[in-house]
């Protein structure tokens, strides 16, 4: 142990003093290093030579202090054995001036008096190894100077490792245990629950109690903790409130995917699991169908892991609601994972895969059956639901429009209450005639089950009047009627139309309903706002009034309930104008297209909390009809009346070229191999243009004549056809040929 840095005397201090001194610091250093009686005799020596050097027993106990107060708390400093050496030097001095008996009684004193101190330090760190908890002592900047046993059970670090900087390296989660430690600078005690990391590996959770204590200013403040193991104690709280969260989670679980996910999240922490899968057996016999927490889509049966089916084979022949630890092949001793029966008829099998394979102890086991009987109870109530869904859907199908739709038309319908997908809004589109297509939208009051009655009977009875070939005015008449014999059908809201798809007249009457929006090719979108009157079954003075208006070719069409524009937080107007600039923007999608871009752009982030039902027309442009003699004097004109009725639909020039250059090559194709040799025949030019598409068909009735072997630099028509058109087919017979192509117009 290298010596304490010498002090020397003060300058008033003769040489003579000044030699003592410094021989007074080796020996004492000496001493404390070899702790030999030889070297503790020198200490009367310089007793004697202090006494006719005539100093002080004072200075010699100032300077005496002065040397061990740097050595004071370093590892190895025996406090005892410095005071031995400082009374062996000042016993000449006490016998000059007290007598040799007194000398020897005060020696005797201080003697014992050291004695008792080391014996109180002996006794200090009996006690504290004894504490069943951890106890450690550390500076004020967080050095770890002293530990217990306890302590180095705990963490697994030992004393002789001493000392321990900041950040330990037992700490999980060093920001939160910096910040409860400056808690302490405010305060003389803080107490904290926190995970440390065992030298072994293990994961330990301890409760932490830390005191300031006041020392000495000059070495600054103390800190004195303990720590307690409460690993047992949060594994049974955290059990405990898995399986609580797990009984409520599943409770309102509505699919079997739903009901993996959150099993997966409470054993991930619960048990360390980090898959779980679900084996369904059908009643049929057939494969079963496999489910993986946090996939929607099932897997299949026989992509599985063999090991893993063999797993589920032997599962079912337990007993339901039972556990098994499964060992795997590659973790002998230890399981990898725990299947479980969820059934009495042993129909679904769970798979619990741990993260990393350990045995499964008696707690977990008990954990995993409790857990397993609230899930046997919530794949019942699953099923049952499904059930209730799959008839809830039925009747959905039953009263809301046929899937087949006339030509131009899209229909959405979003439920409010998922995934029941039923509720009170309707849409139905229905011929009324050759010419006539009959459209309503409407909303009853509610959702549920409740509005869909209420629905199904106002839907039904408005079907029913359409038939009769009123004007949409009259027909809102009678179904008022109809609705103040139908319970709860108050207030109902209407938007019923009746559309000319040969004029494109499109006559309407508004009952309490928001305006259907309109958008054209050649204008900004407009709001059908006219004709508006009450709701349903509310009385009112006036008849119901009507209105029409002029669909362009082009132009698209589309009626909706409050629930895709209507939100808490937004005015109505910002959410039709949100969906008007939506409408527009889609008039070179399908009309499909527009409704689902409608329903993706106007959802809110939680979901649409409101029935939905849309009813989206897009009226085509005239068709084209060229029909014409075969010869290569009719290709220009057949080429300006296709570009002609391309431009009046305000069809971009660069696609129009390259329409007319696909429409020419077939045209020529059907001159060149269709009539080759011939005095005379005819080539046909259909086209039709929805706004999203152009689709055109080219007929001959002449038969094809194969090219000859060596065409030379001819014969690339169809290559360029292919190159400029989104879609082909040519299908050729001995009565002619047909070339059909598609031209898509959106972006």
């Amino acid at each position: 142990m290298p010596g304490p840095t010498l002090m020397t005397a003060p300058t008033t201090d003769t040489g003579m003093s000044h030699d003592f001194y410094a021989d007074y610091a080796a020996a004492l250093r000496r001493y404390l290093e070899s702790r030999r009686e030889e070297d503790l005799a020198v200490g009367p020596e310089l007793g004697r030579r202090a006494l006719h050097s005539e100093i002080s027993m004072l200075v010699i106990i100032e300077k005496h202090f002065q040397l061990i107060e740097e050595r004071d708390g370093q590892p190895g400093f025996d406090g005892a054995a410095a005071m031995a050496f400082l009374l062996h030097t000042l016993a000449p001095l006490d016998v000059a001036s007290r007598g040799f008996l007194d000398r020897t009684k005060r020696y005797e004193e201080q003697l014992a008096r050291a004695d008792d101190l080391a014996d109180r330090d002996a006794f200090r760190n009996a006690v504290v190894n004894s504490l069943q908890e951890g106890f450690f002592v550390s500076d004020k900047g967080g050095v770890i100077t002293e530990l217990n046993e306890a302590f180095t059970k705990l963490t697994g670090y030992p004393a002789h490792g001493l000392p321990y900087r900041w950040p330990y390296p037992w700490l999980v989660d060093e920001k939160a245990a910096s910040q409860q430690q400056s808690r302490l600078d405010q305060e003389h005690q803080v107490q904290y629950e926190t995970p440390i990391r065992h030298r072994d590996g293990r994961l330990v959770w301890v409760a932490a109690n830390i005191n300031r204590v006041n020392a000495d200013p000059a070495a600054g403040d103390v800190y004195v903790g303990t720590i307690r193991d409460i690993t047992a104690e949060r594994a049974f709280a955290a059990r405990e409130s898995a399986v609580l969260r797990l009984a409520t989670a599943v409770s309102v679980a509505k699919s079997l995917s739903e009901v993996l996910e959150i099993t997966l999240d409470e054993c991930r922490l619960a048990l360390d699991v980090h898959r779980v899968v679900a084996a369904v057996w059908p009643t049929s016999g057939a494969e079963p169908a496999i489910q993986v927490a946090g996939q929607r889509a099932e897997s299949k049966w026989r992509q599985l892991d063999p090991v893993l089916r063999e797993i589920f084979q032997q599962a079912r022949r337990q007993l339901p609601l039972t556990v098994q630890p499964v060992e795997y092949p590659d973790a002998p001793g230890q399981s990898s994972g725990i299947v479980a029966v969820l059934t009495g008829s042993g129909d679904v099998a769970l798979w619990l895969e741990l993260r990393v394979p350990r045995r499964v102890s008696a707690e977990d086991r008990l954990l995993v059956t409790v857990l397993v009987g609230h899930l046997g109870l919530a794949i019942q109530h699953v099923r049952q639901f499904e059930a209730a869904r799959e008839t809830s859907l039925t009747l959905q199908h039953a009263m809301l429009a046929p899937t087949e739709l006339p030509t131009g038309f899209a229909v959405r319908y979003e439920p409010a209450v998922p995934p029941l997908e039923i509720g009170g809004d309707w849409y139905d589109v229905l011929r009324v005639g050759d010419r006539r297509i009959g459209i309503i939208v409407g909303d009853c009051v509610g959702r549920g089950l409740a509005a869909a009655a209420v629905m199904g009977q106002l839907r039904s009875s408005a079907r029913a009047l359409l038939l009769t070939g009123a004007e949409p005015a009259m027909l809102l008449e009678e179904l008022d009627a109809v609705a103040e014999l139908i319970p709860d059908a108050f207030c109902t809201t209407v938007f019923l139309a009746v559309l000319d798809t040969e004029s494109g007249e499109f006559s309407y009457s508004c009952a309490g309903h928001l305006p259907a929006v309109l958008a054209t090719p050649q204008s900004a979108p407009v709001l059908l706002s006219d004709a508006r009157s009450t709701p349903l079954a509310v009385h009112r003075k006036a008849s119901r009034p009507q209105s029409s208006v002029m669909l362009p070719p082009g132009s698209t069409l589309m009626l909706y309930t409050d629930g895709l524009v209507e939100r808490r937080d937004v005015a109505l107007d910002s959410g039709i104008a949100r969906l008007s600039a939506t409408v527009a923007d889609g008039m070179n999608l399908t009309v499909d297209e527009v409704a689902d871009a409608a329903l993706s752009d106007m959802a809110p982030p939680g979901g649409y909390d409101d029935d939905i039902a849309i009813v989206v027309y897009r009226r085509p442009y005239p068709r084209l009809l060229i029909d014409g003699v075969a010869t290569a004097e009719q290709l220009s004109d057949i080429r300006h009346e296709l570009a002609a009725w391309m431009h009046a639909a305000a069809i971009p020039d660069e696609r129009i070229a390259d329409i007319v250059l696909a429409v020419n090559e077939a045209c020529a194709n059907s001159i060149e191999h269709g009539y080759r040799g011939s005095e005379s025949g005819r080539v046909r030019v259909e086209g039709e243009n929805d706004g999203a598409r152009v689709h055109l068909r080219v007929i001959d009735n002449g038969s094809w004549k194969a090219a000859p072997a060596d065409p030379g630099v001819r014969g690339r028509g169809l290559l360029l056809i292919r190159a400029v058109s989104d879609w082909l087919e040519m299908e050729c017979t001995p009565s002619g040929t047909t070339v059909d192509m598609n031209f898509n117009l959106s972006a």
